[in-house]
C-alpha cells in the first residue's frame, strides 16, 4: 500500500527563529556576548549602512558608515575619558576597510591636530599639522611623515619651504628669519644645510637684526651656484 505524504501545514519552529535571529536592515541595539554593542543597520548579519557601534573594554565609540562588517565611509571615532566620563573625539572622517582614508581630522592627547589627507591609516596626501609648541607644517605627506613639498612656520616666527623627506628638511628650500631679516637659500640633507647663499630680507623692518648686516660678497652668478649644487644633489641620490 503506497505510504501518502501530506505537505507540511507550517514549518518547524526552529526555522522560524533562525529566520527572525538573521540580522538584516534596520535593527535595535544589538549585544554582543563580550558586551560591545552596536545600534543600527545590518546586511546579511554583517553592520551595513549607518550605525553605532560601542566596545565595552574601551569604551570607544564609532558612529557613522558601515560597509560588510567594517567601517567604511564617513563617521567620528571618541574615545572615553576615564577622569571626566565625558568622550573626546579622536577622528572625524572618511573610513575605508576600517582604516582611515581620504579626508579627515585626528586629534592627539596631547592637543596637536592634523587635518588632511590619509591612506591606509596613515597621513598621506596634502595635509596641515597644528604641533604643541605652536609650530605649523602645511604640505605634502608619506607613510606619516612631511614628504615632498611643504611649508613650516614655527612659533617664533620662522620659516621654512621647501623639500621634505621622511620628515626632514631635503632638497632645495629657503629658511626665512624675519627676527633678523635674513634668508638662507640652499640645499638640506636630513635636515642640515649643505650649501647655500644667506642674503638680507626685510632687515629694516626686522625686530632683532644682527648688529652688523652682512658683507656683499660678489659672485658671478649665486643663481648658478645654487644650480650647481642642485645638480650635484640630484647626481648623489639618482
Amino acid at each position: 500500500m503506497p505510504i501518502i505524504k501530506y505537505p507540511r501545514l507550517r514549518d518547524p519552529l526552529f526555522y522560524e527563529w533562525d529566520r527572525k535571529a538573521q540580522k538584516c536592515g534596520l535593527r535595535h541595539t544589538v549585544y554582543a556576548v563580550n558586551g560591545d554593542q552596536y545600534t543600527g543597520e545590518w546586511l546579511d548579519n554583517l553592520r551595513h549602512g549607518k550605525g553605532t557601534q560601542i566596545w565595552k573594554s574601551s569604551g570607544a565609540i564609532y558612529s557613522g558608515d558601515w560597509k560588510f562588517g567594517k567601517k567604511d565611509g564617513y563617521g567620528s571615532y571618541s574615545i572615553l575619558d576615564p577622569a571626566t566620563k565625558e568622550y573626546k573625539r579622536v577622528y572625524t572622517g572618511w573610513w575605508e576597510n576600517d582604516r582611515r582614508s581620504g579626508r579627515g581630522t585626528f586629534f592627539y592627547p596631547n592637543g596637536e591636530l592634523y587635518e588632511g589627507e590619509w591612506s591606509n591609516g596613515l597621513r598621506s596626501g596634502w595635509g596641515k599639522m597644528h604641533y604643541k609648541d605652536g609650530s605649523t607644517y602645511e604640505g605634502q605627506w608619506l607613510m606619516d611623515q612631511p614628504n615632498g613639498q611643504g611649508l613650516l612656520q614655527l612659533a617664533n616666527g620662522n620659516r621654512y619651504s621647501g623639500g621634505w623627506k621622511d620628515g626632514k628638511k631635503h632638497g632645495p628650500g629657503k629658511y626665512f628669519y624675519p627676527d633678523k631679516g635674513q634668508l638662507l637659500e640652499g640645499i638640506w640633507v636630513a635636515d642640515i644645510p649643505k650649501c647655500g647663499v644667506l642674503v638680507e630680507s626685510g632687515r629694516e623692518n626686522a625686530p632683532a637684526p644682527p648688529e652688523l648686516p652682512l658683507p656683499e660678497i660678489k659672485l658671478q652668478d649665486p643663481a648658478g651656484v645654487l644650480a650647481e649644487a642642485q645638480a650635484m644633489f640630484d647626481d648623489s641620490h639618482n
